[in-house]
Order: C-alpha cells, then structure tokens, then sequence
C-alpha cells in the first residue's frame, strides 16, 4: 500500500481517483490501443515523456480492468 509523503505521491491514489464511469468494454479496448500507438515513439531517456506516458497509460489500463469487471459480472 503507499502512503503519500512529501517527497513522494503515488501515481493512484484510491480516494484522489474514484471511479465515477466505466466505459463499455470496446471504448476501453479502442482507447488502449490508441494511448499505445500515441506513447510508442517516446524516448526511454525522456523523464517527461516517460512519466506522460506511465500516466497515460495506468489510467486507460485501470479502465480497461474496470470494463473487463463490468463485463464479467453481467
């Protein structure tokens, strides 16, 4: 579990992000591809692109998960 400090604050947080929408199983499945495609030219030695696309990518992978629970549970 991480806990925020000053010198560090994790890229989720459970309470700062709620889920308040789930995407249909295709949106999500269409948006990863494209975050994909959009973060696959970026430089391994960029800070900046690397933590844009970590970001990026750890929210349409965290909507893509929620979508494959919806789908499940139906």
């Amino acid at each position: 579990m991480s806990t925020v400090t000053g010198i560090h604050d994790p890229l989720h947080n459970p309470e700062r992000d709620a889920r308040t929408w789930t995407p249909s199983l295709s949106t999500a499945i269409d948006r990863a591809r494209r975050e994909l495609v959009a973060h696959a030219d970026a430089n391994i030695h960029s800070h900046g692109q690397m933590l844009t696309a970590a970001v990026s990518l750890d929210h349409v992978l965290r909507d893509l998960l929620a979508a494959l629970d919806q789908e499940a549970a139906r």
